[in-house]
């Protein structure tokens, strides 16, 4: 499992028990732990930071042990625009974005482009763009499902029409 934002870790040290603490990875990738501050998190697995962590407190412990371990994994997706509860959804497992509109209560018919929702995705400082054809998805006409990652931007665009 590699760590991602929104994950809760409780890091404990076995010879240091004072250390101990239960931390959220910000969206920023990173965590604040005692005597050491920001280290970043996301990416890593939770063997991979505890090598990390035990380089960083190295000479401040008498017992060379860190266990990090995932206590949930919460993550925000947002979803706006022709959906019926535009909002901030909080999920504890991999979503879709199919899967994230339902939970946004779904789409309204009466307006929905689906045919071009748009999933925007800040990673490292850029933002990237995608559009995803859901119309052909709820037809049978295209088994690949797009699948989110923490703090996505979902926006289900309106029809175009003339009156």
């Amino acid at each position: 499992m590699v760590l991602q934002a929104g994950n809760m870790l409780k890091v404990t040290f076995p010879g240091a028990p004072t250390l101990d603490r239960a931390v959220v990875i910000r969206p920023d990738g990173r965590v604040n732990l005692p005597q050491i501050g920001e280290v970043k998190a996301a990416g890593l697995t939770p063997k991979e930071m505890e090598t990390q962590l035990l380089e960083l407190y190295g000479p401040l412990l008498q017992t060379k042990e860190v266990s990090v371990s995932v206590e949930s994994s919460i993550f925000p997706i947002y979803v706006t625009g022709a959906v019926l509860r535009p909002g901030k959804i909080l999920s504890d497992r991999p979503l879709t974005a199919l899967e994230a509109i339902m939970e946004a209560g779904g789409v309204d018919y009466t307006k929905a482009n689906l045919k071009a929702v748009r999933v925007l995705r800040t990673q490292g400082g850029r933002t990237q763009h995608y559009i995803v054809n859901l119309k052909r998805v709820l037809q049978g006409q295209s088994g690949e499902q797009f699948q989110l990652k923490p703090a996505d931007i979902i926006y289900v665009p309106e029809r175009f029409s003339l009156f």
